[in-house]
């Protein structure tokens, strides 16, 4: 089954997102960037530039950042942070769809005292794409390649002397897993909902 536009629009209407329930002392958002083609919905992933004072240094995910003082909300927080690290004035050219559930961040195997929200667009026109220093690459990926099972996997996460096995998602020399892995998974599980629901279409 292709995945439409109407079917994220259908899953992300299931439910309002859940946040976070414990206190933290930060928030910050993410922007979750799909747009249609002929082929099918494509999801936006970066590839963050390898600095040694980021926890997600060199990791694949999605453009997004901490709040600030001037964010009215955490969805003004996404739209600013993409523009300042990718370029695409999601305002302008891009509908928000709706919200995923907050997830507790965590880095280095620990977790962090901030709550991330992924907020979920659809580009209505092509955007100019302007890295920042913050960002080596921009990929646009197949969501319907992303769901099907051969890319989900698990891999081998390695810090201060343990070995963990997380699930996690590879398509070419991509490799998707943490904290974009969670958010990811929270749009999968609602796109199966709806898919098994009694208002499932065929083909």
């Amino acid at each position: 089954m292709r995945v439409r536009l109407s079917d994220v629009r259908g899953a992300l209407s299931l439910r309002p997102p859940t946040p976070v329930a414990e206190a933290v002392a930060s928030r910050a958002a993410v922007a979750v960037i799909l747009r249609s083609e002929e082929a099918g919905v494509e999801m936006l992933f970066i590839r963050r530039a390898e600095r040694e004072d980021d926890p997600w240094s060199g990791h694949v995910g999605f453009p997004g950042g901490r709040a600030e003082p001037g964010d009215a909300d955490l969805r003004a927080t996404a739209r600013r942070e993409t523009a300042e690290e990718i370029g695409l004035d999601l305002r302008q050219d891009a509908d928000l769809l709706g919200g995923l559930d907050e997830i507790r961040a965590m880095a280095r195997g620990r977790p962090l005292d901030l709550a991330i929200a992924p907020f979920v667009f659809h580009l209505r026109r092509p955007g100019h794409v302007r890295l920042s220093p913050e960002v080596t690459s921009v990929h646009w990926l197949s969501l319907d390649a992303l769901l099907a099972p051969e890319p989900h996997g698990r891999f081998e996460y390695r810090h201060e002397g343990q070995v963990v096995e997380l699930p996690c998602l590879r398509l070419g020399d991509l490799l998707i897993w943490g904290l974009t892995y969670r958010m990811f998974a929270g749009l999968r599980d609602r796109l199966a909902a709806i898919a098994s629901g009694p208002t499932a279409h065929a083909g």
